[in-house]
């Protein structure tokens, strides 16, 4: 690229995009694309947005345009179920989800790119919920160009896909309610309309649910029985510590493997994850009754999307892990549960 007044540059070929912000019409966006030659019409404009200087396009030996790197980047970056901009745009390329599931990054594959300093390559938290059409990361280059050899190491750092897109792939859900005060009709129980509705959101509507009281072998056998038909086992009542819980008990005797019992997060620390063969099996605290957002909330879209969860995603999400109890919700775009990288 060369630098030339901007009177001097008429009939010269703009080497990038020149943004405009104007906040009386709301717009920021392009004014000048590049590639676009100068004419003496577009001074005045130029002017108004403080160029008196332009960059127009000039052979310079071992340097890579915002753009060509963007492109070249762009189809190295995303993997399953990602889709990305057609052309960059002022030098940037968005990535966006083709599939509702669950968003994953290669984080350290991109911390690698972002410690390089030139390129910039932001993306929303990993294992975040999404939805078809959701921008989920951008690239670009921060100058208008680099050396060869920047964008040579990038593409040799990007050697897979660093962005995915795992779609939810459980498709029955069984619900099962503990405790003698329920199954005696002592109270309403309250619990399987409210995990209904979650599961819901998810696109899950057969969902099938029982009662029982606090027997042992009777739950261990209806766990038994809803693992061979479910993807993932829901369980509620009596999953705390006191001693007359029967419900964690009822599940191990069920030759459920808990990953960890408990989770370090706030509300919901009593929420426990275990295998059962192929079929996922959850003890469901009270606080997810009487909370809005709890760590069922956190691993739920994770567990749908078939993502086995290990002790360190568990310990991970300590760190966000204590919810801001706000006075309106804005769950999942907020810290909770986002958790940090362990290496």
């Amino acid at each position: 690229m060369k630098k030339l007044k901007v009177e001097d540059a008429v009939g010269k070929k703009l080497a990038y995009d020149i943004t405009e912000v104007n906040l009386d019409t709301n717009f920021k966006g392009v004014a000048f694309n590049r590639g676009h030659f100068i004419e003496e019409k577009d001074l005045e404009h130029l002017l108004r947005l403080g160029k008196e200087f332009v960059f127009v396009e000039y052979d310079e030996t071992g340097e890579v345009h915002e753009n060509d790197v963007a492109t070249a980047i762009a189809p190295l970056a995303a993997g399953e179920n990602i889709y990305y901009s057609e052309a960059p745009m002022e030098g940037k390329i968005d990535f966006f989800a083709a599939a509702d599931g669950i968003f994953t990054v290669d984080t350290e594959t991109v911390l690698k790119i972002n410690r390089m300093e030139i390129p910039s390559m932001p993306t929303i938290s990993d294992k975040y919920p999404v939805t078809a059409g959701t921008k989920v990361a951008a690239f670009r280059i921060i100058p208008l160009t680099c050396k060869k050899a920047i964008f040579d190491e990038m593409k040799t750092i990007m050697k897979q896909p660093v962005l995915s897109v795992k779609k939810y792939t459980i498709s029955r859900v069984s619900i099962i309610v503990t405790g003698n005060e329920i199954y005696y009709g002592k109270i309403e129980d309250k619990f399987t309309e409210k995990l209904k509705q979650k599961l819901r959101k998810f696109g899950i509507s057969n969902i099938n649910s029982k009662i029982l009281p606090d027997d042992e072998i009777a739950i261990a056998s209806a766990v038994k029985e809803e693992s061979k038909q479910s993807g993932l086992i829901l369980i509620t009542g009596g999953t705390s510590v006191d001693p007359d819980d029967k419900t964690r008990p009822g599940i191990e005797n069920a030759g459920v493997e808990f990953v960890q019992k408990g989770n370090p997060i706030q509300p919901g620390n009593n929420f426990s994850i275990g295998y059962l063969g192929g079929t996922t099996v959850c003890a469901v605290p009270a606080a997810a009754l009487f909370y809005n957002i709890t760590s069922l909330d956190i691993f739920l879209p994770q567990i749908l999307a078939e993502i086995e969860i290990t002790k360190d995603d568990i310990a991970s999400k300590a760190i966000g892990g204590l919810c801001h109890q706000c006075k309106i919700c804005v769950y999942p775009v907020c810290s909770f549960g986002k958790g940090v990288c362990l290496r």
